[in-house]
């Protein structure tokens, strides 16, 4: 670690990119969107100026989401994206090329890992080290990931939500999903176009699960007034919409998530599931925010203490920061 340098850590997600930096904590935190002029064949902006474009470009400029489902599907946008988000964290010029720790989900492929690690290098680095997300999150959940005993995390991130048993530094079982807060947003759109046949945006939805999206039934029921695009005549249509609707449509992705905690407790030596019986789940990502989700996975896995660790988005960038203290000795992560 030269004392000139610059270490960096990145949760390089499907919905938002975090950035932390060695002595000075998180530097940036942004939304994983590029908007690309496809005429000119150049991006003219990332981040939350990117996002803000999302469904209100004109024809020859997208706002897209480079990465999909927690791994790049567009190199150049990721690069392009990293590479702004970067200079824009630490300063244009670089002095001294930084050490990254880039996190992936723990079912990507080596070809996954080997798009990343280049993308890295390619945006600047100096060494590229790719990180299990789950230990990162746990890490920075403040679990005592080193322990031989068991403890449980559920990262629900943008794109992808992964369940893992940790023990000793190391991912005893796990399970990545494909589905996370993007598929609540999806079936939130789609529950309202089936049941009143109006048409709204992603970003719409996305605000209908922050506001009043509910997994859990309680006395809490708020409503809220959306826009949309009647399907029939082709008008916008305002809508009020109540929390317990939301609910009933969040419940398929909710319950998907159960039956991935189940799976993975059933896969653990039965020691380290009675650790995880008495110590509690720990709920970290995004999703974590949903209103009553904590509550929701606890009564269907007989009442294991179910908790939202404190500042869930960012667990996973400052489980990188933990880890840049000492790179040698952090077992999840191998150097390229």
């Amino acid at each position: 670690m030269g004392l000139f340098g610059k270490d960096i850590g990145i949760d390089l997600g499907t919905a938002n990119t975090i950035i932390y930096e060695r002595g000075k904590g998180i530097i940036l935190r942004e939304p994983s969107v590029v908007a690309a002029d496809e005429k000119k064949k150049e991006v003219i902006a990332v981040g939350e100026e990117a996002k803000r474009m999302v469904g209100r470009t004109p024809g020859t400029i997208s706002a897209v989401r480079p990465l999909k489902e927690g791994v790049i599907a567009d190199y150049k946008c990721t690069l392009q994206m990293l590479n702004r988000f970067i200079r824009k964290a630490v300063g244009k010029k670089l002095l001294i090329k930084p050490r990254l720790i880039i996190c992936v989900p723990a079912g990507v492929t080596q070809v996954e890992k080997k798009a990343v690690i280049e993308a890295g290098l390619e945006a600047g680095a100096k060494e590229v080290f790719i990180a299990e997300e789950s230990i990162m999150a746990a890490v920075g959940a403040g679990l005592p990931v080193l322990e031989p005993t068991g403890n449980m995390i559920v990262d629900i991130g943008g794109g992808t939500s992964e369940v893992a048993v940790i023990s000793m530094g190391k991912i005893v079982t796990s399970t990545t999903l494909r589905i996370a807060g993007n598929r609540f947003d999806e079936i939130i759109a789609q529950y309202i176009r089936k049941k009143y046949r109006l048409f709204i945006g992603m970003r719409t939805a996305e605000n209908i699960k922050i506001q009043i999206g509910n997994v859990f039934p309680s006395d809490y029921n708020d409503e809220m007034e959306i826009r949309g695009r009647n399907m029939t005549q082709g008008l916008p249509v305002n809508l009020t919409i109540t929390s317990d609707e939301i609910a009933e449509a969040m419940e398929e992705v909710a319950n998907e998530l159960l039956e991935a905690i189940r799976s993975t407790l059933e896969k653990t030596p039965p020691e380290l599931s009675a650790d995880v019986m008495t110590s509690g789940i720990y709920l970290t990502g995004g999703g974590a925010l949903i209103r009553g989700i904590d509550k929701f996975i606890s009564t269907r896995t007989g009442d294991i203490p179910v908790y939202i660790a404190e500042n869930p988005m960012d667990c996973v960038a400052m489980g990188t920061g933990m880890a840049l203290e000492n790179l040698d000795y952090l077992s999840g992560a191998t150097k390229r």
